[in-house]
C-alpha cells in the first residue's frame, strides 16, 4: 500500500496487539511508536483528540480496515458470506463480552478477595467456555486457517498469566481446548512477535495493585 503506515501504541495494549498481529500477517512494514500512557505525546492527542487512546493506526484504527485494505494478502476473513458473518459475530462477542470481563472480572482476580474473587473467577471461566464451545475441535475459530476471530481474541491471552497468578487458578485446567488453541496461535511468528510478554504484563499488574493500594 502506498503511503506511510504509523502505529501509535502501548506495548501491553490488547487492541494494539491485534493490529500488530494483523499487520504481521499481511507482511507490510509500518513504523511503531510506543506511547507512554500517563504522558501521551502531542502527536497522539492530535491524531485521536476525542478518546486520546491507543492504538491509532495512521490510515485508520481497525482490524477490519487492515483486512480490507490489504485484502490480497493473507485474508483474515473467509470468502463465504455466511462464514464471514459468523466470524464477525464472534469477534464482536469478544469485544462486547470478553473485553468487559477482562476489565471487570480480570481486575477482580488481583483486586478482590473471598467470595467476590471466587465469583469473578467462575464467571470468567464460564465466558471462556462459551468461546471454547464455538471453537470445538477445530484448530482455529474459522477452521483450519488462522483468521479474524483468532486475531481479535489471542491478545487477551497475554494478560491471563497475571490473572491466574493473582487469582490462584488455572485456565487450562478448566478450558483445555482454549489453552491448546492459544498455544497454536502463539507458535505463529506473527503472534509471538506481537504479543506482550506475560511476565511484563504481570509486572504491570503488580504496579497497578500497588498504585490502587491492594495488598
Amino acid at each position: 500500500m502506498d503511503g506511510e503506515v504509523i502505529l501509535l501504541d502501548a506495548y501491553i495494549s490488547m487492541f494494539g496487539m491485534r493490529l500488530r498481529i494483523a499487520l504481521a500477517e499481511k507482511g507490510d512494514k509500518y513504523e511503531f511508536r510506543e506511547e507512554n500512557l500517563p504522558n501521551k505525546t502531542p502527536f497522539l492527542l492530535q491524531m485521536n483528540p476525542i478518546y486520546k487512546k491507543v492504538p491509532v493506526l495512521i490510515h485508520k484504527r481497525a482490524l477490519q480496515y487492515i483486512n480490507e485494505v490489504w485484502h490480497d494478502k493473507s485474508p483474515l476473513l473467509p470468502s463465504d458470506p455466511y462464514k464471514r458473518a459468523q466470524a464477525r459475530f464472534w469477534a464482536d462477542l469478544v469485544d462486547q463480552k470478553i473485553l468487559g470481563l477482562v476489565h471487570t472480572l480480570g481486575r477482580k482476580t488481583w483486586a478482590a478477595k473471598g467470595k467476590e474473587l471466587e465469583a469473578a473467577k467462575k464467571e470468567f471461566i464460564e465466558a471462556l467456555k462459551v468461546l471454547e464451545g464455538e471453537l470445538g475441535d477445530k484448530p482455529y475459530f474459522g477452521g483450519e486457517e488462522f483468521g479474524y476471530v483468532d486475531v481479535a481474541l489471542i491478545p487477551f491471552y497475554s494478560w491471563f498469566h497475571a490473572y491466574e497468578t493473582c487469582g490462584n487458578f488455572k485456565i487450562g485446567a478448566q478450558c483445555p481446548k482454549f489453552a491448546a488453541w492459544a498455544k497454536r496461535c502463539i507458535h505463529r511468528e506473527s503472534v509471538s512477535k506481537s504479543l506482550a510478554d506475560p511476565e511484563k504484563v504481570y509486572d504491570f499488574v503488580l504496579i497497578l495493585k500497588k498504585y490502587c493500594g491492594v495488598e
